[in-house]
């Protein structure tokens, strides 16, 4: 071997990294488990959590006076008066629909409550997705940005929380995948 040979041989190795160990690879996997686990209970949250400031008047985005349960329509202030862009006319036209109230509440509630028990999270990824979307094009452009907001980064999240089977850590997604339909049908996971 001539000495260039050894020379670029020695680099090259140097500069090669170190290939991880077998722990720092189970480690790393463990980490991002449980770090999509949070994300996927975070998520079940916070549209649980919309749900049910919607239903019950909580004083956060909803006000007591125009809780579901008291008369109040989820859908009509927000696609009233927050919507705006092209599909304005659109989302005014079905706000305060009972129809509109209802889709959106149950959607609310279902997909809050299966990210949070880790069950069929790639249905509940989906329609949330679309959800968010939704709601994304109701107020385009968005305010601090010329087309991205934090709906559009939820949606990304609940596609990535879909394909990695996230409803299996600190969830019941294991079990829920041993279902015979679920088996049968692999989109319910």
């Amino acid at each position: 071997m001539d000495m260039m040979t050894a020379m670029i041989e020695r680099n090259t190795a140097a500069k090669t990294p170190v290939a991880e160990t077998n722990q720092e690879q189970n480690l790393r996997t463990r980490a991002t488990r449980y770090l999509l686990a949070g994300l996927r209970l975070a998520l079940g949250w916070v549209f649980l959590w919309a749900f049910l400031d919607k239903v019950f008047g909580l004083g956060f985005a909803t006000e007591a006076k125009n809780a579901w349960i008291n008369g109040g329509s989820p859908t009509k202030g927000f696609l009233s008066f927050g919507a705006a862009g092209p599909f304005q006319g659109f989302y005014n036209g079905i706000a305060g629909a009972v129809w509109a109230d209802w889709l959106f509440m149950i959607g609310l509630a279902a997909i809050g409550t299966a990210l949070l028990l880790g069950i069929g999270v790639r249905v509940a990824a989906a329609a949330g997705g679309l959800l968010l979307v939704l709601m994304w094009t109701a107020v385009l452009p968005p305010e601090n940005n010329p087309f991205m907001d934090d709906h559009l980064v939820y949606a990304g999240v609940l596609a990535l929380l879909a394909v990695t089977n996230a409803g299996d850590t600190w969830g019941l997604g294991r079990t829920w995948a041993r279902l015979p339909i679920v088996q049968r049908f692999g989109w319910l996971r």
